[in-house]
């Protein structure tokens, strides 16, 4: 069987562009209450507000990967990223290393990205882990990186990715399409067809939820 990367004409994606623009049209409409709210409260109602939606993506986030956060600490540890006044709860260095990473990523969400950008997420997602061979770079192990369920001597492959060889390349498109298509530049995606596209490219290349067979 042939995956997704394998296809002639990867990774030109096709979808219904119509479909998607009432969906599109509202998300539009939300945000724009969100933002006119937020010029209507105080500055501490604001951080507050600030605080709370960047917790629940890392909480939303972390738990598609299958990792349960403990969310009073992701948000003391946003309050100390942020540089507001902080508050007697532990930070714990899981959750330390995604609000950092959570920070840095509302700070310089309108910059170019850059492979430099993703290995600086990846080191402050994952500095607390000191068990993984590659941190703050693309693997380069030989074995396939699948996703699997099953026993592990009868496993069902469901997916496998590009070889580690690959990658860099790989990721060179990846990052020329992001670029190409944000706000403003030279072909421009709705903000969710974007998103969508761009989470579904980006693990096709990488295949985060995973367990490597023969590892």
């Amino acid at each position: 069987m042939a995956w997704n990367w394998q296809i002639s004409g990867w990774p030109d994606f096709r979808y219904d562009a119509a479909s998607l623009a009432p969906l599109e049209q509202r998300f539009l409409m939300s945000s724009g209450e969100v933002l006119g709210a937020v010029h209507h409260v105080s500055p501490s109602e604001r951080d507050q507000l600030r605080i709370d939606l960047l917790s629940d993506e890392a909480m939303k986030t972390s738990a598609i990967e299958g990792e349960m956060l403990d969310r009073l600490s992701v948000q003391s540890s946003l309050r100390q990223h942020l540089g507001l006044e902080p508050d007697s709860y532990p930070n714990k260095p899981r959750e330390q290393g995604v609000a950092e990473m959570m920070v840095d990523v509302y700070s310089t969400f309108a910059e170019p990205l850059t492979h430099e950008t993703l290995f600086r997420w990846h080191e402050m997602l994952l500095s607390f882990d000191k068990r993984l061979e590659a941190i703050g770079s693309y693997r380069q192990h030989e074995d396939a990186m699948q996703i699997v369920s099953g026993r592990v001597d009868r496993p069902v492959v469901h997916f496998e990715a590009p070889p580690s060889a690959q990658v860099p390349e790989e990721m060179d498109r990846y990052v020329d399409w992001f670029n190409r298509t944000g706000p403003g530049a030279e072909q421009p995606l709705p903000a969710l067809t974007r998103a969508g596209l761009g989470h579904l490219y980006f693990e096709s290349i990488t295949v985060l939820k995973t367990r490597s067979l023969g590892r």
